[in-house]
């Protein structure tokens, strides 16, 4: 089956340490695929992988049809593949409009340079002020990025992958270090995005996971041990005894 994004035979080593070993899945359009797996499986290393931040020693990507396994992160992002950071990557000195008008400026090749306000430009500006409307952070446009709560923060993040006009976002960990109330609006707008684009998950929250995935793949010591629907893997006795901490 091929898809949106399909990825083969993908590997990534560290001297003796492999650390994805020869990863095949497919990601439909429209569909969020979680990916899972403990600590160290190689979560984060593919999700690099994926946007390019990290070259492979092997295997390839295809995205829309196309080869991007050599094209660089920026290369990717111009192609509509876009990812947040499990760490957020905002600049905190300047406004939330700001930030995703810097994001627009980044796909647009506008005339911007860094220390001019980005939201001085108009059609950035319009642009930057949907993106955030999408996250619900309109009203929050005016504010100093670094004073957002960590949620809000996690929105942000989103909303700068919104504003490269992404067609799949990959998104690490949204969740990480929100609260309850701060997660369910993240939850609920992924839920939201899935009505116009395609995401690629990696969360540790499994509520979340089973209650937003359309397909799941665990990951264990950097090998697909299981994709399919939520129901199936779950079931899995090989996912249940390496990850979610059940005999089979």
């Amino acid at each position: 089956m091929s898809g949106l994004l399909s990825v083969r035979n993908l590997c990534k080593s560290f001297g003796a340490l492999k650390v994805t070993d020869g990863i095949d899945f497919d990601v439909a359009p429209g569909e969020i695929h979680a990916i899972i797996g403990p600590n160290g499986a190689g979560k984060t290393t593919l999700i690099h992988q994926l946007s390019g931040a990290l070259k492979s020693d092997s295997g390839t990507v295809r995205f829309a049809g196309e080869d991007i396994t050599r094209l660089s992160m920026a290369a990717r992002v111009k192609k509509g593949l876009a990812r947040s950071f499990q760490i957020t990557s905002i600049l905190e000195g300047f406004t939330v409009l700001e930030n995703a008008a810097t994001a627009v400026q980044a796909r647009s090749g506008s005339s911007f340079r860094f220390f001019t306000p980005a939201a001085s430009e108009s059609v950035l500006n319009e642009a930057a002020m949907a993106a955030l409307a999408r996250v619900g952070l309109a009203e929050a446009a005016h504010r100093r990025a670094g004073d957002l709560s960590h949620g809000e923060k996690r929105q942000l993040e989103i909303a700068l992958a919104l504003a490269t006009d992404a067609k799949l976002l990959l998104l690490d960990e949204p969740l990480a270090g929100t609260g309850h109330e701060e997660g369910a609006v993240l939850i609920a707008l992924m839920a939201d995005l899935k009505a116009t684009h395609t995401l690629v998950l990696i969360e540790h929250d499994m509520d979340a996971v089973f209650a937003l995935a359309d397909t799941v793949s665990a990951l264990v010591y950097g090998r697909l041990i299981a994709s399919g629907t939520p129901d199936a893997v779950r079931a899995d006795p090989e996912v249940r005894a390496a990850y979610l901490g059940e005999e089979g």
